[in-house]
């Protein structure tokens, strides 16, 4: 495992992350208590030190595994979780125990220290936009919690990029701690966040951290192979897509002789250097076999013949720039002078 620093700070985080969204059966499908603890020890005998979770995970109980597994070592350990979606064990009668807002920031914080036995998260995600919080609201209250020692950092989660743009200018401008992280759903099967969200975090400095790595686990070819018994997913069945791409993921996979999720891993991994793929697994055979992509790196031509199988389909305004025909109608003459980013 190497590190690398988080976003635009001094804090040191493995290359790798370790999702727990499987931590607890709460759900009716995840990991057992020891299936996570072996899948926890796999991750840190590895060299791993960077750990995700949520408030509602498995209705809190990957939080309390967590708090459990860090307990030894806890400054050892970057634990980041995140706030917006209802509280576990909430009253539907109480329209505060979800949102952006400061109140549920606040109690959620609350409630995630204490399962996780702590007296402070490394880094807090707002999980997901609620389109109703003024964006300085969510800012200020992050700043109180870093100021009250509650937060190190802070981040975000499926939000439009616009709005975190502007978050950042908010956060630079009035002297408040900047989000440090994005996290967002990225794989060679949802290539989406290339439109804005990988642009705009590299520009704002920011770490991308990327979950869904395998597509559902469609990337990994299990839906290729008609009649095999396989582990409930949140796919169902995949799409004729889907398994067309998985076959382009396997075929290399052969050639290097390593498995599907290895490569799959590897492609988001090799798109951009502030990438951090979040690794999800329910087996501790499952994240051995995803640390495996840390022992090699697809070549150039295995990136784009990925990439080339699920192209990047561009939206409006992405389609309305043409590199070719839109610069000289910008810059004249002088556009073969120009050096375009």
């Amino acid at each position: 495992m190497r590190y690398k620093l988080l976003g635009k700070s001094g804090l040191r985080v493995s290359e790798l992350c370790l999702g727990t969204m499987t931590f607890g059966e709460d759900w009716g499908w995840g990991a057992s208590k020891e299936e996570s603890r072996k899948i926890f020890n796999a991750f840190v005998n590895a060299g791993g030190n960077f750990i995700d979770t949520s408030s509602n995970y498995t209705n809190g109980t990957a939080e309390k595994f967590i708090g459990e597994f860090i307990a030894p070592a806890r400054d050892e350990f970057v634990v980041a979780t995140k706030y917006t979606l209802r509280r576990p064990g909430s009253n539907f009668k109480d329209l505060n125990a979800g949102g952006n807002h400061r109140k549920n920031m606040l109690r959620t914080v609350e409630q995630s220290l204490a399962r996780l036995n702590t007296d402070h998260v490394d880094l807090l995600y707002l999980h997901m936009w609620d389109r109703t919080t003024p964006v300085e609201e969510i800012l200020r209250a992050f700043e109180d919690l870093i100021r009250a020692g509650k937060v190190l950092y802070v981040g975000i989660s499926d939000t439009p990029a616009w709005i975190v743009s502007y978050a950042q200018a908010i956060a630079e401008l009035r002297g408040w701690n900047r989000l440090v992280a994005y996290q967002a759903e990225y794989s060679l099967s949802e290539r989406g966040a290339e439109h804005d969200i990988l642009p705009m975090t590299q520009a704002m400095e920011m770490a991308l951290l990327a979950f869904g790595l395998l597509g559902g686990g469609t990337l990994t070819g299990k839906f290729n192979r008609p009649g095999e018994t396989r582990e409930p997913t949140r796919v169902k069945e995949a799409s004729e897509k889907q398994i067309a791409l998985a076959d382009a993921v396997t075929q290399i996979a052969n050639e290097i002789q390593r498995t599907p999720s290895q490569v799959a891993i590897n492609w988001v991994r090799q798109q951009a250097s502030h990438i951090i793929p979040i690794l999800g697994a329910r087996r501790e055979a499952q994240i051995v076999d995803n640390l495996g992509a840390l022992d090699f790196a697809l070549n150039d031509q295995q990136v784009q013949r990925l990439s080339d199988a699920n192209p990047l389909a561009k939206i409006y305004p992405h389609t309305f720039w043409n590199d070719f025909v839109r610069r000289d109608l910008i810059f004249g003459e002088n556009v073969g002078r120009l050096e375009m980013r």
